[in-house]
């Protein structure tokens, strides 16, 4: 008769406590994820994003993403033709999207510092103020640090670094005028962490990192947001474009590469970091995240699989 009661007394407590917890809690969060999306989408709707790199990959996918949570687009890449046709193919969108906005394009080059400052007042100048800049747009490297000539690191650097920060820097006093502005950076994990025969484009990613690290800290001030995006491997065509250390064209396509992320699930991932305005999101998988807390927590342990790595990639190239 004990275990009965005390059964007896257990089921009471489960029916009327645990039970209407439980499905509080799931209300609560429910409503909570609601109120995120729906903050969201008033932060994104009709705001004016500017994209880089949007004719392919990611840069592409980010622009179908925010098109379709209604901002106002200015898509910029070196390829006019190819801005043109992106446009195109959003304006085609707009009925079911419910997006009115017609796509912007603007040409520059991101290696070319008078071009960048060029277009920047054209951005201004047919938008009046940007609201989201994303800086996408980048190359990448493979090859040997002592056969690679400074001219191709400094070629990576001028995309990679420099052309962003130079469009962040001509972009920034609009903003700290308006008090208000989201900046976006779309890094890498090796801004985290190096890998062998990438250092070029570790180095530029590293730079990245640190440059809009310090911009987040000074700019809090004026109400702007940073938000540092640190993807894995992603399925685009980054390893096919990718610099060798003679400057020539890599033209392989990565096995880590083909079957990482695609580049429409990151992009999802960009558009709810900002949306939600957070300010640093790794994307990758097991393997890389656990590397960065590797070169964290026990470098030593680190630098000697970097090593091995190493000795593995350079044994299958020249075998």
């Amino acid at each position: 008769s004990r275990k009965t009661a005390e059964k007896g007394r257990l089921m009471d407590l489960t029916s009327t406590v645990i039970i209407p917890l439980l499905f509080g809690s799931l209300g609560l969060f429910a409503l909570f994820r609601l109120l995120q999306w729906m903050r969201m989408r008033t932060y994104l709707q009709g705001a004016v994003v500017v994209v880089t790199g949007a004719t392919s990959g990611l840069g592409k996918e980010c622009a179908k993403a925010f098109h379709a949570a209604g901002s106002r687009l200015v898509l910029c890449g070196r390829d006019s033709e190819k801005l043109k046709d992106l446009a195109q193919e959003l304006t085609t969108m707009t009925n079911h999207r419910k997006n009115l906005h017609e796509p912007h394009t603007v040409v520059f080059d991101l290696s070319d510092t008078k071009s960048i400052l060029n277009a920047a007042e054209l951005i201004l100048k047919h938008s009046g103020h940007v609201d989201i800049l994303i800086n996408n747009a980048g190359i990448s490297y493979r090859g040997t640090i002592i056969d690679t000539g400074l001219d191709v690191d400094k070629k990576v650097m001028e995309t990679n670094y420099f052309g962003p920060i130079a469009l962040t820097k001509a972009l920034l006093p609009s903003m700290i005028k308006r008090r208000q502005g989201h900046i976006v950076a779309i890094s890498s994990v090796q801004g985290k962490i190096s890998i062998p025969f990438r250092s070029a484009y570790a180095a530029s990613k590293h730079a990245t990192q640190a440059f809009f690290d310090c911009l987040r800290a000074e700019v809090e001030q004026y109400e702007i947001d940073v938000t540092v995006i640190s993807p894995g491997y992603i399925q685009t065509n980054l390893s096919l474009n990718a610099v060798t250390a003679d400057g020539s064209r890599y033209g392989v396509m990565d096995k880590n590469t083909a079957e990482g992320q695609t580049a429409a699930e990151v992009a999802q991932v960009v558009l709810s970091a900002v949306g939600q305005k957070k300010k640093e999101v790794l994307v990758a998988g097991l393997m890389p995240s656990l590397a960065v807390y590797l070169r964290n927590l026990f470098p030593k342990l680190f630098f000697n699989l970097m090593a091995a790595r190493a000795k593995k990639e350079r044994k299958a190239k020249d075998s």
